[in-house]
């Protein structure tokens, strides 16, 4: 009984790193993306989402409590499983150790970036909009925090979608998990090229298009 809840628990917190985790990610960074054709663009895209049909139903149950059952399994994931880089030495299972190292981090960023972002406009400090995102990054240590933050959620959902593959049984074959390597690799650039030109946009948005 315990392997089978084990195994369960696993399935859930693989699919809902995809689904529906990782699509909020991909339109995260797209909505953020408009930022790099100036203010007015993001603030239309930010009061489009502001303004969606049940809002705060969709972010509680199809955002926040996905995400939120990912990241404490998650970290117990990290804490339980042992790794080998040490012993073995082999990309995937330094792939999985970027992969704990990163979730940790995220759970620390999304947490700080809620808070300074969705939890302050809740409480009528600061709306959601281009000049505080501006502001946010005026600050060396936040630019830097902000960009480690976009490459960890990157990483941590391209690789990730490598992992739901055998987990799901899609990539069964050798030849099939490393076709996957070089999907999810893919996936990485793609979305790290989208998620930095928002944050440099943020500071100028001449900068997104050097």
């Amino acid at each position: 009984m315990p392997q089978n809840q084990e195994f369960f628990n696993r399935r859930l917190h693989s699919l809902l790193g995809v689904i529906p985790v990782g699509v909020f990610l991909i339109q995260h960074l797209i909505v953020n993306h408009f930022a790099a054709y100036g203010a007015s663009s993001f603030n239309a895209a930010a009061d489009f989402m502001a303004g969606l049909p049940f809002r705060y139903a969709l972010e509680i149950f199809v955002i926040f409590l996905p995400l939120l059952y990912h990241a404490v399994y998650g970290i117990y994931i990290a804490f339980t499983n042992k790794n080998n880089t040490r012993r073995y030495g082999t990309f995937r299972n330094i792939m999985f150790l970027f992969q704990r190292v990163s979730g940790i981090f995220l759970v620390i960023f999304i947490i700080w970036h809620v808070w300074e972002t969705r939890i302050a406009e809740a409480l009528g400090r600061a709306e959601v909009n281009y000049d505080m995102m501006a502001d946010i990054l005026s600050s060396p240590f936040m630019l830097i925090f902000y960009i480690a933050g976009v490459v960890a959620a990157t990483f941590h959902f391209s690789n990730g979608l490598w992992s739901f593959a055998v987990t799901w049984g899609l990539t069964v074959s050798p030849r099939s998990q490393k076709i996957m390597t070089y999907v999810s690799l893919g996936v990485f650039v793609v979305l790290t090229f989208i998620g930095l030109r928002a944050v440099f946009a943020f500071l100028d948005p001449g900068l997104a298009n050097m």
